[in-house]
């Protein structure tokens, strides 16, 4: 009987490791036809794509930038003291020498008297030793050193003077109150935040150029600007500055001078873009190998574009040259013809399947 439930026991147990061997066999089995399933869909990556070729565009290169004021101040405080009056508010226009606010400090009115007091004593000292040096009463080592301290007074009441003068807070520019710091009654200390003025009235433009476009250009060249929230309109501007170095980018910073309206309604802050004119009207006409902005991953700074052949995607870092806007000048790494994809890059890596779409 003992004997029974033991054969019974290791059927039963048979049993279970069969039936479990079959069913891992099945799971795996499935689990095998969804990876295919998967990687079948991987395998069709939807992109666009678009051709390397040549076309005849307006090879005018633009570089991007942002306006700067040409003059920006901000104004801190040179003495201690509380704040009597403020004088401008922000958005006035004040002129260099304008008053824009005025400190109160009894230290500086003290110190003012006492100086002056002194230099008033030295003077009297020195005078009446000059004059007993003519009648021999003092010797002329006694004399020499009355014109000392009158000479020491006197440029210590003139400090006093200035640090006085100094409680009238001046602007050193011309210029718009862009921002106000301080109240009637605050106190300040030195190196307090009075007022921030910018000169609006010319606006810096610095934009990147590279170096195939700067050997073209030097200090003092006319080029037209335009600013992004008035696309219609154009300005005019001068370079000032071309960098002697480049970035790590191999870009040369330029800064680019433009005259504001007279109603000011170039701004710091705003995105203007430089227009460097190509002079030759042959240049022009020359067909230029360029791919689309869209192809490239990751921006501009990349140089990466996915090149689409037999049905895969390559990742092709390329040499690029002039920004004509939605399309970029291939100075090498793909050919004319070659197929890009300008769409869909996100999920592409290097020797993926792909499906076009369009």
């Amino acid at each position: 009987m003992k004997i029974v439930k033991i054969i019974i026991w290791i059927v039963v147990g048979l049993a279970l490791i069969a039936w479990a061997g079959v069913t891992l066999k099945n799971n795996k089995a499935k689990s095998e036809a969804e990876t295919q399933i998967v990687a079948k869909g991987v395998d069709s990556i939807a992109v666009d794509i678009a051709q390397v070729s040549y076309k005849v565009l307006n090879t005018d290169y633009l570089a991007n930038g942002t306006f700067e004021p040409i003059q920006e101040l901000e104004f801190p405080s040179e003495v201690s003291g509380k704040v009597l009056k403020v004088l401008v508010s922000e958005g006035d226009y004040v002129k260099t020498g304008q008053t824009l606010a005025i400190i109160r400090s009894d230290q500086q009115s003290i110190d003012l008297s006492t100086a002056e007091a002194i230099y008033q004593n030295a003077l009297a000292e020195n005078q009446r030793f000059e004059r007993a040096l003519e009648s021999g009463g003092v010797t002329q080592q006694q004399v020499e050193s009355t014109r000392l301290s009158l000479k020491n007074a006197k440029a210590q009441w003139e400090q006093a003077k200035i640090k006085m003068g100094d409680l009238h807070i001046k602007a050193s520019i011309s210029g718009i109150v862009n921002q106000r710091w301080i109240e009637p009654g605050s106190y300040v200390s030195p190196g307090t935040k009075l007022f921030d003025i910018v000169n609006v009235s010319n606006l810096k433009l610095r934009v990147n150029v590279d170096e195939n476009q700067i050997v073209k250009y030097k200090v003092g060249d006319i080029v037209q600007v335009k600013a992004s929230v008035y696309p219609e309109r154009e300005f005019t501007g001068k370079i000032t500055f071309i960098a002697p170095k480049a970035t790590s980018s191999l870009n040369f910073p330029v800064d680019i001078q433009v005259a504001n309206t007279s109603s000011n309604e170039l701004r710091a802050g705003m995105y203007g873009t430089a227009v460097f004119s190509s002079q030759d009207d042959e240049t022009k006409a020359t067909p230029v190998l360029v791919v689309p902005r869209t192809a490239f991953v990751g921006g501009l700074n990349q140089s990466e574009v996915f090149v689409i052949k037999d049905g895969k995607s390559y990742l092709t870092k390329i040499s690029i040259g002039r920004n004509f806007g939605d399309w970029i000048e291939v100075l090498g790494g793909v050919q004319e013809n070659e197929t890009v994809a300008t769409s869909g890059q996100i999920n592409l890596n290097d020797g993926s399947n792909v499906k076009i779409v369009n």
